[in-house]
């Protein structure tokens, strides 16, 4: 049976509207050990760090028309990808990848290489994007085109990015 209200005309056995969430709140606000953040200058990385990266090649990446070169930190088990306008250019952190026995980075949330998927399930569970594949070893909160990807093996976190894993 319809009921009317002020703006609309519903019926009562329609569920209630869900707010949506925005999908790229989560990857915006995320900071790898309280500072790592998508976006931010290079030299503030650079700045971070005693031992310099082993850089690897520019490469043009079509879906953002831009350049992209990795900054390997193996000793912390850490990646950096950095995107610039151009080779050469100013660079900024297009995204993060954490693994490896190295790595004792944390999300915001605390979360690390080791984790369980029932810690990662109660830190991102609300942000939790459901139908990914990867089963149960593929774990987004946010979205696949912005957000974090935790990958599993034995119910342990095996690598985690930060960033779009799809464009």
């Amino acid at each position: 049976m319809p009921t009317c209200g002020p703006d609309k005309l519903t019926t009562l056995d329609e569920p209630a509207v869900k707010e949506e969430r925005d999908p790229f709140e989560l990857v915006n606000s995320e900071a790898i050990d309280g500072w790592l953040k998508l976006g931010i200058p290079a030299a503030v990385v650079m700045n971070q760090f005693a031992l310099r990266p082993v850089k690897g090649d520019y490469e043009f990446w079509g879906a953002y028309v831009a350049y992209v070169q990795s900054w390997h930190y193996s000793h912390l088990g850490l990646t950096i990808d950095m995107i610039s306008e151009q080779i050469g250019g100013e660079q900024a952190v297009l995204s993060v990848s954490l693994a490896g026995p190295n790595s004792t980075f944390t999300t915001a949330r605390g979360i690390k290489v080791g984790s369980t998927w029932a810690e990662v399930e109660a830190a991102y569970g609300e942000e939790r994007e459901y139908g990914t594949a990867g089963g149960e070893h593929i774990f987004v909160a946010g979205s696949i085109y912005g957000g974090l990807i935790f990958t599993f093996e034995d119910d342990r976190v095996t690598e985690i990015f930060l960033g779009a894993g799809a464009e």
